[in-house]
Order: structure tokens, then C-alpha cells, then sequence
């Protein structure tokens, strides 16, 4: 049995996989990737796709990034109902679909609302289950003239590809996000450090009433001990109370 050659559908998804690992962190966000996804998926898809990232918190799921406002709008519905496909995918693992928004049995008021909005089909394929982050990408893609059995086939290959770029550009975030934090919490630290060294040395303070004295000035002025400390070690001027 010979196979086709020169598909020109089957190029274009190629084209577009080779596109999504090409994907560099250094010159993208993580709402830039993910409008790169939604361009290459409108590319190669029927139904012109829009796409979101849900994820789950302590505090509840959140899209953390969308392609346009269909897609954050779906999400939401399904966080106020608790329920849906992108919730359930986050949860279990698992690819979870609304293959027809017009003939769903299940999740029926998010069909309904994806329905009226013209969404035909929805997709939500979970994050890799690392850093211990839950969560989805989330396909919501337009009504059709393609047959259906070919869009979802489409739909599904090109989610569980563009996963990966984008769980990974999520935790890159979340990686940079942290050591942004920590390097303020150092800055803050050192530059506390040296006005306590400044107050020790000029008043004859030990380390603990160089430091309360400090914290006074911040509760009296309602603003932050580092301020207070930077502000400080500037000026060299300390407030008398």
C-alpha cells in the first residue's frame, strides 16, 4: 500500500508543530505563545480556534492567558458553575470535549452558552502533571463546514502538541516570578542590614532596638520597614520620636 505524498493538509500541520518547538522563552510571554497557538491553529484548523490556559489554585481555577475574549468568557462560565471541560480535564488528566455544543448531554449549560456564542466544538487537554501544577489548555473553535470526525481528530493532535510549549512557558513564568521575589526579599534584607548597622553604630543600639526602631518609624508613617531602611541609609537622616 503506497501512501499519499505531498498532503498539503498534513504539511501544514507539520509546518505548524515545527513552528510551536521552535517556540523560544527569551522572546515570548506566556500570552504571546498562546496567541502563537491560536495563529498556527487557525492555520491548520477549521472553525478559526481561540485559546486559553486554566489553572488550578488553592483559591480556585483562573485563566492565566487568552487569545480572545470567547475563550476567557467560556472559562469563566464554567468556573462559576464549578463544572466543565476545562475544569475536568485540569482534574483528572484528562482530555475532556464537547464535540457538539448543539447536542450536548453533558455540562449542558456551558454547551448552551458556547452554543449561543457560536462555538461549535470545545477541547481541553491537560497540562504535563509537573511542579505539581493542574491545569488545561483550553480549544474553542467555531462552527464548521469541516466534517466533524476530521476537526476533532485535528483539534485534538493540535492541543496535545501545543501543550507543551505552553505548560512549559507557564512554569518558566512561574520560575522567574520566584526568583524576582526572592531577590527582592534580599534586597529588602541587605539594605534593613545596613541601616540597623548605621543605628547600632550612631546610637549604640544592640541588633534587636536598631531594628524596632525602625519597624516604629514604619508603623508611624504607614510605610514599608525597607523604605523606611532605604530612605535612611540615603538621607542618613532618622526621624526622633
Amino acid at each position: 500500500m503506497t501512501r499519499p505524498q505531498n498532503d498539503p493538509s498534513a504539511a501544514a500541520v507539520q509546518s505548524a508543530f515545527d513552528e510551536l518547538g521552535r517556540l523560544s522563552f527569551a522572546d515570548h510571554s506566556l500570552e504571546s505563545v498562546l496567541h502563537t497557538v491560536t495563529a498556527l491553529a487557525g492555520r491548520v484548523l477549521p472553525g478559526e480556534p481561540v485559546t486559553s490556559v486554566t489553572i488550578l489554585r488553592e483559591r480556585g481555577p483562573a485563566t492565566v492567558a487568552a487569545s480572545g475574549q470567547l475563550a476567557d468568557d467560556l472559562d469563566q462560565t464554567q468556573y462559576r458553575l464549578g463544572d466543565g471541560p476545562c475544569m475536568t480535564a485540569a482534574r483528572t488528566g484528562q482530555l475532556t470535549e464537547i464535540p457538539d455544543t448543539r447536542a450536548a448531554t453533558q455540562w449542558p449549560e456551558v454547551a448552551a452558552e458556547a452554543a449561543e456564542r457560536g462555538c461549535d466544538t470545545v477541547l481541553s487537554v491537560p497540562l504535563p502533571v509537573q511542579e505539581r501544577v493542574r491545569g488545561a489548555l483550553n480549544v474553542y473553535a467555531r462552527a464548521s463546514s469541516a466534517p466533524v470526525d476530521r476537526t476533532r481528530e485535528l483539534v485534538a493532535r493540535f492541543a496535545t502538541y501545543a501543550v507543551v510549549p505552553v505548560s512549559n512557558m507557564y512554569l518558566y513564568e512561574i520560575a522567574v516570578e520566584r526568583a524576582e521575589h526572592l531577590q527582592a526579599a534580599l534586597d529588602s534584607r541587605a539594605v534593613i542590614d545596613q541601616a540597623k548597622g548605621i543605628l547600632i553604630e550612631r546610637f549604640k543600639l544592640t541588633a534587636d532596638q536598631a531594628f524596632q526602631a525602625l519597624a516604629r518609624i514604619s508603623m508611624e508613617t504607614n510605610t514599608k520597614v525597607r523604605d523606611v531602611a532605604e530612605r535612611f541609609v540615603e538621607s542618613g537622616e532618622f526621624p526622633s520620636g
